[in-house]
């Protein structure tokens, strides 16, 4: 090898690694565009049953059956945000979210109840904590800056909104379009099994994220009863942001069940400690257990072995790998990129042994 090949190699090598750099750089400056045709994927994904019925059943053809799939979508999730925010401004109003200095007595009087309610039943407090005053400490200005900058960031929410709905539309109406954007990639003698392993994804894929919603649907009626029976006070929109919270892993239900605590005790602040606050709380409680354990074990192991088809350990072990590597991103989308590996190696590598034991229910 003469000089002229080993300079050739490095400029080589240099200029690959310049490209992956360019490549990199501009991926990570239309990373919202990438965003976009994510959401779109799952929704397309979540409203490709919709459109089979649509289409197969009811013999609609091709373009209207996207669009009365993207109306249906899109009439779901007009009444939920109808139904939601109204009663998130009620819930602001309740909280007096928008009164700094009120807001803040309500906080620390809840917890002065807790502490004289705790030092009553002869449960020992640190008395520091008690002294501490911590709640006075913390700066509750932020909330109204963070209302403010939900509100402004509102245009940017109508944009994304429409761009995931018109990417959702050409997702449904040419199935294939997808497919032959990643074929453009990959080679003649691989295409075929790419075109299976796509196929098979795409329906796996699709069963999880209704499921997903079924699953939430569940969770979302459980509170929603029980918050109801209670009597606090907008149950509908707090029994909502729980059961959604719950699409995060082991983090959502941990969230979830100290959002419910906190707006179930604060629904009742003005009442007595002791004979309304806590007994309600602790029966809300019960109920918010009561849903984990119906999603635990009836929900969750469902939706995994239907859809993805795989073990509830090995989903465990999988989503708690992710979440170490990833955090709440590696949570989220821990499932679907498995199955989606999986599925992959058994139509590239199927004669290897390890895969053959992981996908043998594929």
């Amino acid at each position: 090898m003469n000089s002229n090949d080993i300079t050739k190699g490095i400029l080589k090598s240099i200029g690959y690694i310049i490209g992956v750099l360019v490549l990199l750089l501009f991926l990570y400056n239309i990373q919202s565009v990438i965003l976009y045709l994510v959401i779109a994927a799952i929704v397309s994904l979540i409203g490709l049953p919709i459109f089979n019925f649509l289409k197969n059943k009811l013999k609609f053809n091709n373009t209207l059956a996207v669009i009365v799939t993207i109306i249906v979508l899109i009439g779901l999730l007009s009444g939920l945000v109808g139904l939601f925010i109204p009663l998130v401004v009620e819930q602001g109003h309740n909280l007096t979210l928008l009164n700094i200095t009120d807001l803040q007595t309500t906080i620390e009087s809840l917890n002065h109840k807790v502490i004289s309610y705790l030092s009553n039943k002869n449960i020992e407090v640190n008395e520091s904590l008690a002294k501490s005053n911590l709640f006075s400490k913390i700066d509750y200005s932020v909330i109204p800056d963070f209302l403010n900058s939900v509100v402004s960031g509102f245009g940017s929410f109508s944009i994304a909104l429409f761009s995931i709905i018109f990417i959702s539309f050409f997702l449904l109406k040419d199935s294939k379009l997808l497919e032959q954007g990643v074929l453009t990639f990959v080679t003649d003698r691989n295409e075929d099994r790419t075109k299976r392993s796509m196929n098979k994804i795409k329906d796996l894929l699709s069963r999880y994220f209704v499921g997903l919603v079924l699953q939430i649907t569940i969770l979302f009626i459980i509170y929603t009863i029980v918050l109801l029976l209670f009597g606090v006070n907008n149950a509908i929109v707090i029994a909502f942001l729980c059961a959604l919270l719950n699409l995060i892993p082991y983090v959502g239900p941990m969230i979830s069940v100290v959002l419910m605590t906190f707006l179930t005790m604060t629904s009742f602040i003005g009442s007595d400690f002791q004979t309304v606050i806590l007994p309600k709380t602790i029966f809300v409680l019960i109920g918010f257990l009561i849903g984990q354990l119906v999603d635990n074990f009836f929900s969750q192991p469902f939706i995994f072995s239907k859809s993805v088809k795989s073990h509830p350990l090995e989903i465990f072990l999988v989503i708690s790998i992710a979440g170490v590597l990833f955090g709440v991103v590696g949570l989220i989308v821990a499932i679907p990129l498995y199955t989606s590996i999986k599925v992959i190696l058994k139509e590239f590598l199927s004669e290897n042994k390890i895969v053959q034991k992981l996908t043998k229910n594929l």
